[in-house]
This record gives structure tokens, C-alpha cells and sequence, in this order.
């Protein structure tokens, strides 16, 4: 069941609780492991379909417009996979006893976070990351700039914006990487990782051969969001320092014009990894990345690989696995 050839495809995913979420083109595939008493558990897989227009159209494929496809993976696909992950540790909390151990298997979705809840959630977090990492670090230039009398160094200002988003950034992920649940969300992350760099390499996908594999990806996330407070830099300062209330509308309204540009500046840079100028200028990607993962046990890596299978399967890159033959049983004579 191993991919004799890297398919190329900008395969990406992201951790979920227990778990890690796989995104081809066709479809998403979300690995949990149902955890027992021991540590260990079957592995639990939903597919979900991905829609044809957004991933494999004209909006896919057209620079900068394309962008919209990263945000629809944080906002939209990435949340409902986390929603659902938590649909199965929930359920196994009020599950009386122990699943028990065994192999991958298929899942449908639950319904506890699959409906008004799931979708008030989504919107009260985006709420939050806009009021957090936009509208905050805006206000918080705009005091300094009058207090300090910037009124005419509008870049300066803007570079002060950048600078106070980055670290409420960074502070954010610091705090809650403190906590246990989020530090086994890292693994996962790492996890995911290490499993695309290995398929990416041509390697055999197994634990211990995908374990040996970088924890950092040029194509991730976090590297992603660096990119968006440097570009929302350069962007912001063509604008000046309007109004206050027009300067808080437009950095929401240039939310998808500065998430396209920094895509196609991640993409760039993935596929120019051999360029000595694309490597440092990278570094900074590279090291934030140490922030959002962590190194993963064999388990967290066979969930991934799991999902990533999954994943290859709807593409076509792998075959699906024949079911094991059950045992005959042989009556015999007392």
C-alpha cells in the first residue's frame, strides 16, 4: 500500500484533538485514535469530500485568488475536522469502559458539534483571531502613534503594528503550549509534519521510517501566518493611516488580499527550497514552526500515516488495502 512515486500535489493537513487531518484534492481525511486505558487504541477515520469548484477549479488555480483556498483550510475545513475530533474524545468520555484495540477504521461524523454549536464556535473564534491578531495590534499603533506624535511616518507606525501582532502571536501560542492537552496537539502536529516530508522524499511510509523525517515544513501553517504580518506590513503602509474606524474596516477587508499574497510567497518559496537566498530567508519560518510542534511518539505518527493513506487512496496514488482473511475456526471433538 506504498506510493511508489511523490504525486505532485501541495498535500497539507493540520493536528485535531488525538488526531491529524489530511487535505488532497478530492478529499480530507481526519485520523483520531479512540484512546484506552493503556495509551493506545483503534484508529478511527472520516472522510470528507472537498468541493470541486474551490479545490480543483478556476479559483485553485489562479494566482493570489488561490489564497482563499489556504483560508477556507484554517477557517472552514480545519475547524470542522477539530470540531469532529472532539465529537470522538467527548463520545468516548461518556463511553463506559475501553474501546478496544485494533486497526484503522472508517467513522461517520457525530452530531454534537455538527450543527448551531459547531458553527456558533466557528464564528465566535474567528471573531476572536480578527479581534486578536488584527484589531488589537491596530489600536495599540494608533495609541503609540499619537502618543508619540508618528503622525508622519505612516510606515514606521504600520512596522510597530506588524511587530505588536507578531508578538501577541507568539505570546499566544507560548501560553497555551504550557498546556498538556495542547502539547499532545503539537505532537500530532509534528506528526503531520514528518509524514509529508517523508511521502515528499520518496520514503517508505511507516512509523519508525517517517519518525527519521524534519519536524518543520516550509508549507505550514505557522510559517503562513509569519508571512501574513510581514505582507500585511508592506500592504498596509500603501494605505497610509486613515481614520480610525476606516484604518479597523480595512484590515479586515484586506484580510484575503494579504492572506493571497502571502500564499503565493509560501508557495514560492516551497518549491525554491534548493535556492541558497529561498533557505535564509526561510529561517525565520523554519524556527517559528519549533513553537507549534513538538516531536511526536510512534503512535501519533501512525495516525497521521493513517490519514495520509486515506488521503492517497481518493487520489488514486495507492491502492486500498485488501481486508485481512478472518481465521477459520475448526470445531473440535471433546
Amino acid at each position: 500500500m506504498e506510493a511508489k512515486a511523490p504525486k505532485q500535489f501541495s498535500y497539507g493537513g493540520q493536528a485535531v484533538i488525538e488526531g491529524v487531518m489530511m487535505r488532497g484534492a478530492h478529499k480530507a481525511a481526519i485520523a483520531v485514535r479512540k484512546l484506552s486505558k493503556d495509551g493506545r487504541g483503534e484508529i478511527v477515520i472520516h472522510e470528507q469530500p472537498l468541493n470541486a469548484t474551490l479545490y480543483r477549479g478556476w479559483i485553485s488555480k489562479t494566482p493570489f485568488v488561490r489564497g482563499l483556498v489556504g483560508l477556507w483550510d484554517a477557517l472552514g475545513l480545519g475547524t470542522r475536522a477539530l470540531l469532529w475530533s472532539a465529537d470522538v474524545a467527548l463520545a468516548e468520555e461518556e463511553k463506559d469502559g475501553a474501546p478496544a484495540a485494533g486497526g484503522a477504521e472508517k467513522q461517520d461524523a457525530s452530531s454534537i458539534f455538527n450543527g448551531p454549536l459547531g458553527y456558533g464556535t466557528l464564528a465566535i473564534s474567528l471573531a476572536m483571531g480578527v479581534g486578536l491578531f488584527f484589531i488589537l495590534p491596530t489600536s495599540a499603533a494608533t495609541g503609540i502613534e499619537r502618543l508619540w506624535g508618528l503622525q508622519a511616518y505612516p510606515f514606521l507606525v504600520n512596522l510597530i503594528e506588524g511587530v505588536i501582532q507578531l508578538t501577541i502571536l507568539i505570546a499566544y501560542i507560548s501560553l497555551i503550549s504550557l498546556m498538556p492537552d495542547v502539547k499532545r496537539l503539537f505532537g500530532y502536529h509534528g506528526a503531520e509534519h514528518k509524514t509529508i516530508n517523508a511521502y515528499e522524499a520518496g520514503a517508505e511510509l511507516t512509523p519508525e521510517v517517517v519518525a527519521q523525517y524534519p519536524i518543520e515544513h516550509p508549507r505550514c501553517g505557522t510559517a503562513f501566518l509569519l508571512t501574513v504580518a510581514f505582507v500585511s506590513v508592506l500592504v498596509f503602509s500603501l494605505f497610509g493611516r486613515p481614520p480610525f474606524l476606516l484604518l479597523l474596516l480595512s484590515r479586515v477587508v484586506l484580510i484575503p488580499v494579504i492572506a493571497g499574497i502571502a500564499y503565493e510567497l509560501i508557495r514560492f518559496t516551497a518549491k525554491n527550497m534548493r535556492n541558497p537566498i529561498v533557505r535564509i530567508i526561510i529561517i525565520p519560518n523554519l524556527a517559528l514552526q519549533h513553537l507549534t510542534t513538538r516531536q511526536p511518539d510512534l503512535g501519533m505518527i501512525e495516525v497521521a500515516i493513517a490519514a495520509f493513506k486515506r488521503v492517497l487512496v481518493s487520489e488514486r496514488v495507492i491502492q486500498e488495502p485488501e481486508p485481512e482473511p478472518t481465521p477459520a475456526v475448526t470445531a473440535s471433538a471433546d
